[in-house]
């Protein structure tokens, strides 16, 4: 099964504005499973920490390379969900 959540062409300051609210949910989304207390180990921790420094680092170069382009840009993302 595939879920459709970007498709088309955008402008620079439109893709970087969209890009940017999906990894901050995502940013969100694991900061609220470390701050899950007792149910995390001090590893899943880590590895949390690790994916969002990751994300934030990823979302600067995505950002820098968007503002050196003069036009738009095409988008396509999704999710291939597997096992339904």
């Amino acid at each position: 099964m595939e879920l459709q959540l970007i498709k088309g062409r955008f402008e620079i300051e439109d893709a970087i504005n969209l890009i940017t609210k999906l990894v901050e949910t995502k940013i969100k989304y694991l900061e609220s499973k470390i701050n899950n207390q007792g149910f995390n180990s001090e590893e899943d921790i880590k590895r949390r920490e690790k994916r969002i420094i990751e994300l934030q680092n990823e979302l600067k170069q995505v950002r820098d390379n968007f503002l050196l382009l003069s036009s738009g840009i095409e988008l396509n993302a999704s999710i291939t969900i597997n096992g339904v």
